[in-house]
C-alpha cells in the first residue's frame, strides 16, 4: 500500500512537471533582486536554459527588484513576475542592446532600442500579477540619449499577456510587428512619465484579442498600423477595457502602407482623452474595410470619431514617391454614448475624404452625443475647411489642429458615399449658432430620427455643401 502511494505521487508530481513546466527561479541563476545590481546575465540565463529544455517558467519572485537591461524572450519560455515582484529597466541606455529592430516611424530613431525583445519566438508569455516598471524617467532617457520602449516582439507567434502590470515605459509601452495570435488579458498599463507613452502597438499584425484591460498613457493607448504593403493587420478584437489618454484612445492607421480588415471594438469606456476617442487614419495607400464599434462609453472625450482619409508619409521606410490615395469603407458604430458637456466646443464627429476620393459606407445608429456648444455666429458662417491636401500637410499628421473650429457642432462629413444616421440625438449645454450637421460633397446619404435638443432635424436643418 505505501509502494503504491509512493508510486501515485512520483506520477502526480511527473504530470505536474509535464504539465505546467518547470519553473526557473532567477535568484538560482545568479540574480539579487535588490534593485541595484544588474541582474541581465541571471534572467537571460534563466531564459536560455529554459527554452533549452523545451520550455518552462522564469520566475521573477514577489519582494524583489530585478534590475535589467534588455533580455531576449525565446521559445516556449514564460516570463513570469510573481505578485509583488518588479522587473526593473537600467537607467543607463548602454545597458540596452542595438540589435533589437526598430522603430517603424520617420525620425524615431532614438526609439529603436528596448528592454524585452523577441525575434521568430513561438509560444511565448508574460504573465502573473507583479510588475515591469521601464523607469523611463526623463533624467533617465532623453531623444538625445534614446529611449527605450519596454516590449519589442518582431515575427513572433502565439504571444500570451496577462495580468501583469507595465509602467513607466520611457517610450512605446510595447511593439508588436508582423505578429499572429496574440492573446492580452487583464493588464494595466500606465505610461505617463515621459512622451510617445503609447500601450499596446500591433504593426501588421493578425489574430488579436485585447480583453479587460486598462490604459493610462501619454500618447494612443492603443494603435493598429500596417507599415509593410504585404503585412495587413487583420482580425483584431478590442473589448472590456478603459482608455484615458493624452492623445488617442485607439488609433488606427497613421502607419498604413498595408491593409486593415475585420476589426471589433466593444464594450469600452473612454475618458478624459485629450486628442481623440476613436482616431481612424489611412494615408499610405493602404485599404481599410470592415469594421465595428459598439456598446461605448466616452467622457470628456473631443472627436470621439474621427476619420481622415489622406496622403502622408509616415513609414521610416518610405519611398521617395507619393503613395496613392488608400480607401476606408464599410464600418458601423453603433449604441454610444459621448459626454462632452464640459470641454471645449470642437467635439463634433468629423468624417473626411479627398476630394474625388470618398470614404464609403459609413453607419452611425443609436448614438447620444451631449457636447457643450458655445459656437458663434462667425464659427456658424465658416465656409471653408481645410481639406488634408499634400500643401496643408507638408511634412505632418492629418490632425484635426490643422482644420481649426468646425461649423457644425454635431456632426461634419466630407466626401463621404453612403452615410447613414439613425437615431443619433445630440444635445448642447449651451446656445451654439453652428448647424447640428453638415455635409459635404456626401452622396447617398440616409438621416432619419436624428435629434438636436429634443427635436426632431428636419431635411431643411441639414446642410449640405
Amino acid at each position: 500500500m505505501l509502494f503504491r502511494c509512493i508510486q501515485f505521487i512520483f506520477l502526480f508530481l511527473f504530470c505536474s512537471s509535464n504539465l505546467f513546466g518547470k519553473e526557473y527561479n532567477v535568484l538560482d541563476y545568479g540574480a539579487i533582486g535588490n534593485g541595484i545590481q544588474k541582474d541581465t546575465e541571471a534572467v537571460q540565463k534563466a531564459i536560455d536554459l529554459a527554452t533549452a529544455n523545451g520550455g518552462g517558467k522564469v520566475v521573477i519572485p514577489s519582494g524583489k527588484k530585478v534590475l535589467i537591461g534588455t533580455i531576449f524572450l525565446k521559445d516556449k519560455v514564460t516570463l513570469y513576475l510573481e505578485n509583488g515582484a518588479v522587473l526593473l529597466g537600467s537607467p543607463a541606455i548602454e545597458d540596452y542592446a542595438i540589435n533589437t529592430h526598430k522603430n517603424m516611424y520617420k525620425n524615431e530613431p532614438h526609439m529603436d532600442r528596448c528592454l524585452i525583445f523577441a525575434n521568430k519566438a513561438s509560444s511565448i508569455a508574460i504573465e502573473g500579477y507583479g510588475t515591469i516598471d521601464g523607469n523611463g524617467f526623463p533624467e533617465n532617457f532623453t531623444q538625445k540619449t534614446g529611449r527605450p520602449m519596454l516590449i519589442r516582439f518582431l515575427n513572433c507567434t502565439d504571444i500570451h499577456i496577462n495580468n501583469v502590470k507595465l509602467i513607466n515605459p520611457a517610450a512605446w509601452t510595447s511593439a508588436f510587428l508582423y505578429c499572429t495570435n496574440i492573446s492580452v488579458s487583464g493588464i494595466s498599463i500606465k505610461s505617463r512619465v515621459n512622451y510617445n507613452g503609447d500601450g499596446l502597438d500591433f504593426d501588421g499584425c493578425q489574430n488579436v484579442s485585447v480583453t479587460n484591460s486598462i490604459f493610462n498613457t501619454s500618447d494612443d493607448s492603443i494603435c493598429l498600423q500596417a507599415s509593410l504593403p504585404n503585412k495587413p493587420c487583420k482580425n483584431i478584437s478590442v473589448s472590456n477595457c478603459t482608455f484615458e489618454s493624452k492623445w488617442a484612445g485607439m488609433r488606427i492607421g497613421l502607419l498604413s502602407r498595408g491593409n486593415f480588415e475585420s476589426v471589433t471594438v466593444s464594450n469600452c469606456t473612454f475618458k478624459n482623452i485629450d486628442d481623440s476617442g476613436l482616431k481612424i487614419q489611412m494615408n499610405e495607400g493602404g485599404k481599410m474595410k470592415n469594421m465595428t464599434f459598439s456598446n461605448l462609453v466616452m467622457k470628456n472625450v473631443p472627436r470621439p470619431i474621427f476619420i481622415t482619409l489622406a496622403q502622408q508619409k509616415a513609414c521610416v521606410d518610405a519611398p521617395e514617391e507619393m503613395y496613392p490615395v488608400g480607401s476606408i469603407q464599410n464600418f458601423i458604430f453603433e449604441n454610444i454614448i459621448v459626454d462632452n458637456e464640459d470641454i471645449d466646443k470642437n467635439s463634433a464627429i468629423f468624417i473626411t475624404g479627398i476630394k474625388g476620393h470618398y470614404i464609403k459606407n459609413m453607419v452611425l445608429r443609436n448614438i447620444q452625443l451631449h457636447f457643450s456648444g458655445g459656437g458663434t455666429l462667425v464659427d456658424a458662417k465658416k465656409t471653408k475647411v481645410k481639406e488634408y491636401t499634400l500643401d496643408v500637410l507638408k511634412d505632418w499628421w492629418p490632425e484635426f489642429h490643422l482644420v481649426g473650429t468646425l461649423p457644425a457642432y454635431g456632426v461634419y462629413a466630407r466626401h463621404v458615399k453612403g452615410l447613414y444616421l439613425d437615431n443619433v440625438h445630440i444635445y448642447t449645454k449651451n446656445e451654439d449658432k453652428r448647424s447640428p450637421i453638415i455635409l459635404d460633397d456626401v452622396a447617398q446619404d440616409h438621416i432619419s430620427n436624428t435629434f438636436s435638443n429634443y427635436n426632431l432635424l428636419t431635411k431643411t436643418q441639414l446642410i449640405r455643401l
